[in-house]
């Protein structure tokens, strides 16, 4: 019993002693500071960089014209349908033309009326001239027989007025296509009453030969482009976009940014841009919708990983290495734009800066670390 007891102490004072010699090698290493962690750092180099900026985009057609009645009736023929490709002047509908017609009837027949009246009184006006002439007729009644024939020439231009409309109307009752386009939904049917103060047009005809594509930049985004290719009409310097479709595919044809509102919405903070892409597949229609893609380049961009950046209120941050081997808490302002694992620094840091690029979640701000691979690197050089 005396020996196990003596045993078991011998252990016990045994491990003592281990535990006291561990904790004493560990409090030389914390002070030297060879429990630093190791941590994964870079140095900050320009670097080229290329990617694409995307922006939903709203597509319409060139021209988009809403077909409207200029006369009342009933759609007595419609000879397009929906989504058919139309020519300008190609008759599309076809209102009633019997009451038109009729009224083109009456207006030509008053015509020919005002026209034999205005004849008669300028041959009574010439008689009146002549026997004035000779005295056989006063001066009042020369005049009354000119005054007879100017009514009845203003009478006759009255007619020939309203015969003009009357073949305007006839004509309107065939309602044409004002451009080469493509049809869109057609409310009225055969049957339905229309008037030109209906709200709701016929149909329209869009022209599709060009698409203009819509989209909106920020300010700051705008104020980026110009920074990088140049603020004098930098639009005409810009290189051609691209157009996602609403089902993933890249449009073949590539487009050009032709116009930038010079207003900046107050409320959203940016300004709507209009590109222009041909469609001679006619693959693009009005009213569809897309993204559009704006390429950009920069040669001497300072990148970092997105993984080297935390954020705090919407602020992105980094840690920076100092000589000591402390690093510090250091704001910087990216791009607004990324290539997907990059961010390109406007601010914050310099050509020459060392930041960490991994495990950034577990530094505090002045902590001491040690830099990965750093010792192997010197042992590497005083080898060599």
């Amino acid at each position: 019993m005396n020996m196990k007891l003596t045993k078991n102490f011998v252990q016990s004072i045994a491990g003592a002693m281990f535990c006291l010699l561990l904790f004493s090698c560990g409090g030389k290493n914390a002070q030297t500071g060879g429990m630093a962690r190791e941590y994964a750092v870079m140095t900050v180099a320009p670097d080229s960089m290329e990617w694409y900026s995307s922006y939903p985009a709203a597509i319409k057609g060139k021209r988009d014209i809403e077909i409207r009645p200029n006369v009342s009736g009933f759609i007595t023929e419609l000879r397009v349908d929906e989504g058919s490709v139309v020519k300008k002047g190609q008759v599309l509908f076809v209102i009633d033309t019997v009451p038109y017609k009729a009224a083109l009837k009456v207006a030509e027949t008053n015509v020919e009326v005002a026209r034999a009246s205005a004849e008669t009184a300028r041959l009574t006006a010439e008689n009146k001239r002549e026997l004035q002439r000779r005295d056989i007729i006063s001066e009042y009644d020369l005049q009354m027989a000119e005054n007879s024939y100017a009514s009845a020439k203003a009478q006759l231009a009255q007619a020939e007025a309203q015969l003009v409309n009357a073949r305007n109307n006839d004509s309107y009752t065939r309602v044409t296509s004002p451009l080469n386009g493509v049809v869109g939904e057609i409310p009225f049917r055969v049957g339905s009453l229309v008037s030109p103060s209906s709200a709701t047009p016929l149909t329209t005809v869009s022209d599709n030969s060009e698409m203009y594509v819509y989209f909106s930049m920020t300010e700051r985004q705008i104020l980026e482009l110009a920074a990088q290719y140049g603020a004098d009409n930098f639009l005409s310097k810009l290189p051609a976009v691209s157009l996602k479709l609403s089902d993933g595919s890249i449009y073949p044809l590539q487009g050009q940014i032709e116009t930038v509102s010079g207003i900046i919405d107050s409320q959203t903070g940016s300004s709507n841009m209009r590109a222009t892409f041909a469609n001679p597949h006619k693959l693009l229609r009005s009213g569809g919708s897309g993204v559009v893609m704006v390429p950009m380049k920069s040669d001497s961009a300072l990148l970092i990983p997105q993984k080297a950046t935390y954020e705090i209120q919407d602020k992105k941050f980094v840690y920076r290495l100092n000589d000591d081997s402390t690093v510090t808490s250091t704001e910087v302002t990216i791009a607004s734009i990324d290539n997907g694992k990059d961010y390109m620094v406007l601010s914050g840091l310099k050509v020459g800066d060392r930041i960490v690029v991994e495990g950034v979640n577990t530094l505090k701000d002045g902590m001491t670390i040690r830099v990965a691979g750093a010792q192997e690197q010197a042992q590497a050089q005083s080898n060599q």
